[in-house]
């Protein structure tokens, strides 16, 4: 077992603080401000429909907050309410809806009536403080009233209420004589085994939130002292991403990849501050290592077998190589690729690499649509790619027929995230990630209005036309994303064809730029065969996969009684496979295809659209014949 270190900070230096000056974001790419796009169609239907059926629909709000002034039945339940109202806040500050703001001020106002006299707003008597699931609940309560006072409003209340709060935390928590926080919490314990406590480190991010609001340096020395401890009761998991240690290896038998993901989100603000630039190779250690080794085909990790069965599929698993293994029964949890999604664009934003936005794409159009109900009331707790798609059984509690999870409240957060990164802005200008219809409104560099309209019915296809109007000419840089998976792309403004264009980077156009200036780009969706990954079972090794463009294939039962049989599709020399777009057989499905076989055409649709809610399965990772 790996003891803990306390590293000096000559060998690595995450303890570092810079006093109560408070610097200047170093970050390369930054988000528009509140309501500055309005996505139209594919994306922005499930937004919408999330919106209504879920945040606007079911959620019972009075009854999370029942929680805090009655108790609470099991642990952990008192992060509900923070996970509803972080999405729900989230979507407000894009649609600016006064029907979802009024919802969200009445039930922040509830919650406040709930703060105890020591200042704690917690699920928890006064005299029981700090409880093994407190810490993480009481994370989730002020990442919601963060988000509430960013994104909804500003109240001094609000404020006031974070305040007392944190200073609570502060009070109960930290070295002898108070609980160390590796020592609280129930990670590990709750399986049979000595503990991990992870989940109580999440309190970093919240804690860097509000000492960049209030620029009082208590809260970044509790930050600080969070690092200092290293993440877990026996691992500093920090020092292990350093060294680049494999996400499955990194905290022993509990690598569990939800509330590390959080964690390191946390570290991404923390960096924000410290600019130490030890914590940001940390930073991009861990990305590169869950992007290369537990990232699935569909863009979401973390699997049962072969490393960490007792995590029930909740753990890294070395999930991009074991991806197929046939003896997995649960993997990808709703949770890790929402939180995958939030700290890819953390990493965004700090470092302007376009293979964060390929990974936040790989997911939002295969993995979070897929997990997403039809009714948009709700998301599965974990997927398969082959076997029953849809499972919800999971962790929460059942309010009458309706039954929330961590999960399908963390699936609106993903959801809300989309229109945050889709179009951002540079220094010297905007920036396009992702690339679905809809209006921009924002500054130029000479601070000056701009609008972009984006025109196109990806991915149906991958003609895409965008109007650029300034409000008078001016000179910037126009980035566009290329994705990693478009190999021969054409862009063109005016008519005229620009040059080579290279994927898995920015292609920059810098000019002077006129009202109604056109740029049209044509991606290069074809279709790709993928062979499976070599992992720890033979078994599944002989298998392959299908890609048209960033958009994963599947076998639909529902639609195919052959739907695992082995088969072998005809593709070319250089794995490319000459599939027919067809009109969907089934409603609800967004993309339906003829693949040729050895044995004749069959039938493949997009993974995301396939209707898993009533038992049926799929084929994604098919056996070769």
């Amino acid at each position: 077992m790996v003891k803990k270190v306390i590293l000096a900070v000559a060998a690595f230096s995450l303890f570092s603080c810079q006093g109560d000056k408070m610097q200047k974001s170093p970050d390369v790419l930054e988000p528009l401000p509140p309501k500055s796009i309005q996505l139209n169609g594919y994306l922005d239907n499930y937004i919408e429909n999330s919106i209504e059926h879920w945040n606007k629909g079911v959620i019972p709000y009075e009854q999370l907050v029942d929680f805090f002034r009655k108790g609470r039945p099991q642990f952990a339940l008192g992060e509900m309410w923070g996970k509803a109202v972080r999405s729900a806040c989230m979507f407000y500050r894009y649609t600016q809806d006064e029907e979802l703001k009024a919802i969200i001020d009445e039930t922040v106002k509830d919650l406040l009536s709930t703060q105890r006299e020591n200042g704690s707003i917690s699920c928890v008597e006064i005299e029981n403080q700090p409880e093994e699931s407190e810490p993480w609940e009481r994370k989730y309560v002020m990442l919601g009233l963060e988000d509430y006072y960013d994104w909804v409003n500003p109240s001094p209340l609000v404020l006031d209420a974070l305040k007392k709060q944190a200073d609570n935390i502060i009070s109960i928590i930290g070295h002898a004589p108070k609980t160390e926080i590796v020592d609280i919490g129930w990670s590990a314990t709750n399986i049979g085994h000595e503990p991990c406590h992870i989940e109580s480190s999440t309190l970093l991010e919240p804690f860097m939130r509000l000492y960049k609001m209030t620029g009082e340096q208590r809260y970044l020395d509790f930050a600080a002292y969070i690092v200092e401890m290293g993440g877990t009761k026996h691992y500093n998991v920090f020092e292990l991403a350093l060294k680049n240690v494999e996400p499955y290896k990194m905290a022993g038998h509990y690598p569990k990849a939800y509330e590390m993901l959080s964690l390191f989100e946390g570290l991404a603000e923390y960096y924000r501050v410290t600019e130490d630039p030890t914590i940001k190779q940390t930073l991009l250690n861990f990305y590169e290592n869950v992007r290369k080794k537990e990232i699935t085909i569909i863009g979401n990790g973390g699997a049962d077998q072969p490393y960490h069965p007792q995590v029930m599929g909740e753990a890294w698993g070395n999930t991009a190589f074991e991806q197929t293994n046939p003896n997995i029964t649960r993997m990808m949890e709703t949770c890790v690729g929402v939180t995958w999604m939030k700290f890819c664009s953390q990493m965004l934003r700090l470092t302007g690499d376009p293979s964060m936005v390929d990974e936040i794409e790989k997911y939002v159009y295969n993995g979070l649509i897929g997990a997403m109900s039809p009714t948009g009331d709700s998301f599965s707790y974990v997927n398969l790619l082959n076997g029953p798609k849809v499972n919800g059984q999971g962790w929460g509690w059942k309010f009458g027929d309706l039954h929330v999870t961590c999960c399908n409240l963390n699936g609106p957060m993903g959801l809300a995230y989309i229109p945050f990164v889709a179009v951002m802005k540079a220094a010297d200008g905007p920036v396009v990630n992702l690339y679905n219809a809809g209006t921009v409104a924002m500054k130029s560099p000479e601070n000056k209005d701009l609008k972009l309209q984006l025109a196109t019915d990806f991915p149906q296809s991958g003609n895409v036309q965008i109007i650029v109007n300034p409000s008078e000419t001016e000179k910037f840089n126009l980035k566009l994303r290329i994705p990693e998976w478009s190999e021969n792309t054409v862009i063109k403004v005016n008519g005229e064809t620009l040059g080579k264009v290279s994927p898995g980077t920015y292609f920059d156009i810098l000019r002077e730029w006129n009202v109604d200036d056109k740029v049209e780009i044509a991606f290069d969706m074809k279709c790709r065969i993928i062979d499976a990954p070599k992992g720890s079972n033979p078994a599944g090794h002989n298998f392959q996969a299908l890609k048209w463009g960033p958009i994963v294939l599947a076998r639909d039962e529902n639609l195919d009684p052959d739907y695992n049989k082995p088969i072998r599709v005809v593709a070319d020399a250089n794995g490319l496979v000459n599939i027919q777009k067809v009109q969907p057989s089934l409603p609800g499905t967004c993309l339906e295809f003829t693949v040729p076989t050895t044995d004749g055409e069959i039938r493949m649709s997009d993974y995301a659209t396939i209707d898993g809610w009533h038992g049926s399965s799929v084929c994604t990772w098919l056996p070769l014949k």
